[in-house]
């Protein structure tokens, strides 16, 4: 791994901060990532339905309401 300084001159002390800064940062393994969201009982569609609505009838066309 090679490091440069593009701007500026850097004291040895801070250059010796940045690597000491750089070198923990790749020694720190990566974190896992966050488990998914379980989704909320509210927004389960499920919950809206929860028994089966009549099959449609003759005047069916008529209501296009969701009871």
């Amino acid at each position: 791994m090679t490091i440069r300084v593009i701007r500026g001159n850097p004291s040895p002390e801070e250059l010796a901060a940045a690597l000491a800064v750089v070198k923990a940062r790749t020694a720190t393994p990566a974190a896992e990532p966050a488990p998914e969201p379980t989704p909320d009982t509210w927004s389960d569609p499920s919950r809206i339905a929860r028994t089966r609505l009549p099959h449609p009838g003759p005047s069916a066309w008529t209501r296009t309401y969701w009871p």
